[in-house]
């Protein structure tokens, strides 16, 4: 399993990129042990909303084979309104690995990136389970309108995705071992 920790359009964040990178590798040690599935390959991301605007799009726009200009600049728009208020986001990648985007606006120290952090592993973790990626990929291309998805489909895929956050979120305390207190 690899791991890249960078920036994208936030200059002058190196003490917290460095932060960041040690965090990362310690979180990926302990959710690895606490959280059933396997790590994929990770590609950790360090932005601010505008961009975490920017690279989502693309990220979901490659998912769904979305190759026209008009609706990534529509998808990235519709994004951006959601990710002021986001604090970060784990998407799977088309060749296997996976995206994580965190928001440094968001987090004005150690524990709340370490919550976020974990949080967003725990989603990395769900990927390699049976039929969720088919399932990323099939309301991506719904909501792109590439290809339709039945009602049912739809349903079952915000069940996942509500059954999902409820275990990441039951999985924060795991931060209180990289910054103690974190998770309180």
């Amino acid at each position: 399993m690899k791991i890249t920790v960078g920036t994208h359009k936030i200059p002058g964040y190196g003490p917290t990129l460095r932060t960041t990178k040690r965090m990362t590798e310690q979180a990926v040690r302990i959710v690895n042990r606490a959280v059933p599935g396997s790590m994929p390959d990770l590609e950790v991301i360090l932005t601010n909303p505008r961009g975490m605007a920017e690279l989502a799009a693309a990220a979901y726009c490659e998912l769904a084979g979305v190759l026209d200009k008009r609706t990534r600049a529509k998808a990235e728009r519709e994004v951006l309104r959601a990710a002021r208020d986001v604090f970060g986001r784990a998407i799977p990648r088309a060749d296997g690995r996976a995206l994580v985007l965190l928001n440094v606006d968001q987090h004005p120290g150690e524990a709340e990136m370490a919550v976020t952090l974990v949080h967003e592993l725990v989603h990395c973790m769900q990927f390699s389970r049976k039929n969720v990626i088919e399932s990323i990929v099939r309301d991506a291309r719904d909501s792109f309108r590439v290809e339709r998805q039945s009602r049912r489909q739809a349903r079952e895929h915000g069940r996942q995705v509500e059954q999902d956050e409820r275990e990441a979120y039951g999985k924060e305390y795991l931060a209180n071992q990289l910054v103690p207190g974190a998770a309180a």
